[in-house]
């Protein structure tokens, strides 16, 4: 990583310890952040979606990029870049449990703007809470000292892109796979 990103990691992270910790997002930004361990709700809605004939589409494709970010970004990149965690780096008292996996980039946020962005383009009404949701799961893991800035950043890019290429699949998915996955369901 080019040490001016570095310092610019660290210098953030410092501020938020120094400036943001207080009682109440002790309590809350790790039940938070458990929101988005491992996908968990953007499974559920994934699935959510895919229950409604309506959401159906944008339902499988939230599944399948979340399948293709899984692969992409906790399999193939966090091993490769292996950077190792800022909690690994220097020691803070932890809120959380002491993440095992590498740290770029964010699970949690290329998870939560996938989601964010597929949930929202199946209905704009569904973005008011999806949006906000993504954003303070990404918060919470610079809150929580397990994330540099740079990885969240480049988790949420990675999450646009995954989220542009459900919403356009969904987009070219024929109604035949719909009305097909239907009739098997019925």
């Amino acid at each position: 990583m080019p040490d001016f990103i570095q310092a610019a990691d660290w210098a953030i992270l410092h501020w938020i310890r120094e400036n943001l910790h207080c009682g109440a997002l002790d309590f809350l930004m790790p039940k938070l952040t458990l929101l988005g361990e491992g996908g968990a709700v953007w499974i559920v809605a994934g699935l959510a979606l895919t229950a409604s004939k309506k959401y159906r589409k944008h339902g499988i494709c939230l599944l399948l990029a979340l399948l293709a970010g899984l692969l992409i970004c906790n399999i193939g990149l966090k091993n490769i870049v292996a950077r190792p965690r800022p909690c690994w780096q220097e020691a803070v008292d932890l809120l959380v449990k002491n993440p095992r996996d590498y740290s770029f980039p964010s699970g949690h946020t290329w998870s939560a703007v996938t989601g964010a962005w597929v949930i929202t383009a199946a209905n704009r009404k569904f973005g008011w809470w999806a949006i906000p949701l993504a954003a303070a799961l990404a918060f919470s893991r610079l809150y929580l000292f397990v994330h540099f800035p740079s990885d969240i950043l480049s988790g949420a890019l990675i999450g646009a892109a995954l989220g542009l290429a459900a919403v356009g699949l969904s987009r070219k998915l024929p109604d035949k796979i719909r009305r097909v996955y239907t009739k098997k369901r019925s």
